[in-house]
């Protein structure tokens, strides 16, 4: 008798997500993982306790890429690090459709979603350092900002607009300034 091929968690884990990559994140169900292992619904199973589990180790393995899309960004040095973040979090959206509206496009209104992290804490640091603005005042102009990048990258997660890089770059850097303008920022 042949022996057994043990499937492992990391082995349904990185199909899931390739799955995602391509159809969505409907392709999160037992059978269509087992099929493109091929294998039984069994060992996904006996790696996770239920879909919903295997759903979540789905969504961290698109925030760790997604995270390694802002790490690459502002390591490259072609963007000063608030603006290559935006830039990062659009480039996902472009590159990564699917996983992007896994991670920022779904029902979260179930979920607890908490106020700051250390993400969200290091792009205020960077609006603090870079304009000088204080409490409510950097929480409000990174959301500001914030929901511009997130509109663009949206437009390009659903195919909507395609533009190119130096356009997109000019884009931020106006919303940018007129933040500043906004708030009277020198």
């Amino acid at each position: 008798m042949p022996p057994r091929v043990k499937i492992t968690k990391e082995d349904i884990i990185k199909t899931a997500t390739a799955l995602v990559r391509v159809s969505g994140e409907q392709a999160i169900n037992a059978r269509a993982i087992a099929a493109a292992l091929s294998c039984s619904t069994q060992p996904i199973f006996s790696n996770f306790a239920s879909m919903d589990e295997l759903r979540r180790a789905v969504i961290d393995r698109a925030e760790s890429l997604c995270a390694e899309y802002l790490k690459r960004e502002v390591q490259s040095g072609v963007y000063p690090p608030y603006k290559a973040n935006g830039m990062a979090y659009i480039r996902f959206a472009k590159e990564e459709r699917e996983l992007f509206r896994l991670l920022y496009m779904r029902d979260r209104s179930a979920e607890v979603i908490p106020e700051e992290t250390e993400l969200t804490n290091q792009m205020e640091n960077f609006v603090h350092n870079n304009t000088g603005l204080e409490g409510k005042d950097t929480k409000l102009f990174h959301l500001e900002m914030w929901a511009y990048v997130h509109g663009v990258a949206t437009m390009f997660a659903t195919g909507y607009l395609d533009l190119d890089w130096e356009l997109v770059s000019k884009m931020l850097t106006d919303a940018y300034q007129g933040l500043k303008k906004q708030y009277a920022v020198e």
